[in-house]
């Protein structure tokens, strides 16, 4: 080890090697070999996120901790031991000791510990910063309706600018980014301003900023996402793009005016967390064996079928991602494009410009595909050319909202398709819930309780002789005992049995009788994955509930 002088500011940071030979684009390395790059450099490596003096990580602003990928840890001696990403980044190194004037010293780690290590210093700040903020905006006033009718735009857009308020907004992003949230919720009241993640599919509310900071810190999040800051009586959508460590996370922005303001939720989608294969989604071997058949067919159509939010889309884009041949023609429309895959062309339905999902799909005829991805059919002539498309040699793949399965085809019929036609062309339905993960750290057996058994039939109570599974929690899981999310699967592969019966229009109740005793719906799919320690009783309760009576 040697000292290097700052040419900047005349203080030393602690280097491992001569600086030429630690000048190298961290960019075009992996991590292992970086990893092994710093460590034949003698520069140390955390295995975990260590623990953190919170007054010493404050020599740095969590926003520049952010950019630099920078976590001071403690001061040893007369030098500041920080956790770099990127080790060998002599720039960051530079500029940190510039902004703490005490010479540096350096550990490294990857990523995801580096995400734990940045709540551990900055988790709360947020709220520190939002009440540090407290008397320097005018708009406060002291009633109820906090004075947000007599706010000017140009007040709102200089307070919206100052960097305090910046520092907030970025804070914000940053903690639901690395709480794996997928939505954030910015709710007014009458005396309070909630923030709320939705992580793992449920809210969680977390540290207030002051009323009084509400226009401003509304006013901010409308100018990023390119919207009317003077307009606050109609709902607005706009979209936000930033890059967090090294990748581009996409976020939209949904504005409502409500009595006391506009409530913002914005949608993050950080293609990162996207999984695109099936088993990852928590398919069994047994659904993605029968799934492969589907996609393999040349024409026909499969449905995925589920509430909002249960992750149709996700399964479809996977089943798309697996599907992907260069010598396939593979085109989707959908309302909005989540993700972008690569190789698929995708379409974005507009319809202020008169594309919808039915003038789309009959463009996309005319662009000689041989898959295609509706986003949803929701109205009779989106499923007419949908069924039709089928018909002539397309493998059409779509979603629908039903409870389950077999309901898809009731669905159709509903919209006014022929049910002779229907039976043609459907090959498959697929019906899934979203249910949340135990916590592989602190998963933990116990007894059943009387309460969870008298919810269960004898048979499925068989199935937990050895207890159920749940999460004690801990710091990997932030204390709620579960990390992820899984799905529960039916498929309905259509068989000769089942198409008469969609062709003569059966009652749904016949159809579903006709799947046979082998058929495994989403409750017994959950139990399952409960018995064999993936989730819990209550969640798979949780996300079946509106299904109970197909079980029964």
């Amino acid at each position: 080890m040697s000292q290097q002088p700052n040419a900047t500011t005349g203080f030393e940071y602690v280097v491992a090697a001569p600086i030429e030979a630690e000048s190298v684009a961290v960019g075009a390395l992996s991590d292992r070999r970086l990893r092994n790059r710093c460590e034949s450099f003698g520069i140390g490596w955390l295995e975990k996120a260590a623990e953190v003096d919170v007054a010493v990580a404050g020599l740095l602003t969590a926003d520049i901790a952010v950019r630099l990928r920078v976590v001071p840890l403690r001061i040893e001696g007369t030098r500041l031991l920080v956790a770099m990403v990127d080790p060998l980044d002599l720039a960051a190194m530079d500029e940190v000791s510039t902004l703490v004037r005490m010479p540096v010293s350096r550990v490294g780690l990857d990523p995801e510990p580096f995400g734990e290590l940045m709540r551990r210093a900055y988790g709360t700040t947020a709220a520190r910063i939002a009440e540090s903020l407290a008397g320097q905006t005018e708009a406060g006033g002291g009633d109820s309706e906090h004075n947000l009718d007599t706010i000017e735009a140009d007040d709102v857009h200089r307070m919206a600018e100052a960097p305090t308020l910046v520092n907030l907004v970025n804070l914000l992003l940053l903690e639901a980014i690395q709480s794996r949230a997928s939505d954030v919720h910015i709710e007014p009241f009458e005396q309070d301003l909630k923030v709320k993640y939705r992580i793992d599919g449920v809210l969680v509310e977390q540290p207030q900023p002051p009323k009084h900071l509400q226009a401003a810190l509304i006013g901010r999040i409308k100018i990023m996402a390119n919207m009317n800051i003077a307009e606050r009586y109609i709902p607005q959508d706009g979209h936000i793009t930033l890059r967090f460590e090294g990748r581009k996370v996409d976020i939209r922005v949904s504005t409502v005016p409500t009595i006391y303001g506009e409530s913002v939720v914005m949608r993050i989608l950080d293609k990162s967390s996207l999984p695109l294969d099936l088993k990852s989604l928590g398919m069994d071997e047994a659904h993605r064996a029968q799934v492969d058949k589907l996609i393999a067919k040349p024409h026909g159509m499969v449905l995925v079928t589920g509430p909002t939010g249960s992750g149709k889309t996700t399964t479809l884009y996977a089943a798309l991602s697996k599907l992907y041949d260069p010598r396939k023609k593979i085109i989707t429309i959908e309302d909005p494009v989540e993700y972008e895959l690569s190789g698929i062309n995708q379409i974005p339905v507009n319809p202020k410009r008169g594309l919808t999902f039915a003038t789309g799909l009959r463009a996309i005829l005319r662009q000689d595909p041989d898959v295609i991805f509706v986003g949803e059919v929701r109205d009779g002539e989106t499923a007419d050319i949908a069924i039709r498309s089928a018909l002539t040699g397309h493998l059409v793949f779509s979603t629908l909202h039903t409870n389950d399965a077999i309901s898809s085809v009731g669905r159709l019929v509903d919209m006014g398709a022929e049910p002779y036609l229907a039976a043609s062309v459907l090959e498959g339905l697929l019906a899934q819930r979203l249910g949340r993960r135990i916590c592989h750290a602190c998963s933990k057996r116990m007894p059943m309780s009387e309460d969870t058994r008298v919810r269960l039939t004898q048979a499925e109570v068989a199935l937990f002789h050895d207890g159920v599974c749940e999460g004690a929690g801990c710091d990997e899981c932030h204390g709620s005992g579960f990390k992820g999310r899984l799905g529960f699967f039916e498929l309905v592969r259509i068989s000769p049995q089942v198409r008469a019966g969609i062709a003569g229009n059966r009652p749904i109740l016949e159809l579903r009788a006709a799947l046979g005793k082998d058929f495994v719906n989403m409750r017994a799919d959950g139990m399952a994955k409960a018995a064999r320690g993936l989730t819990s009783v209550a969640e798979v309760l949780r996300a079946t509930q509106d299904v109970d009576e197909v079980v029964t």
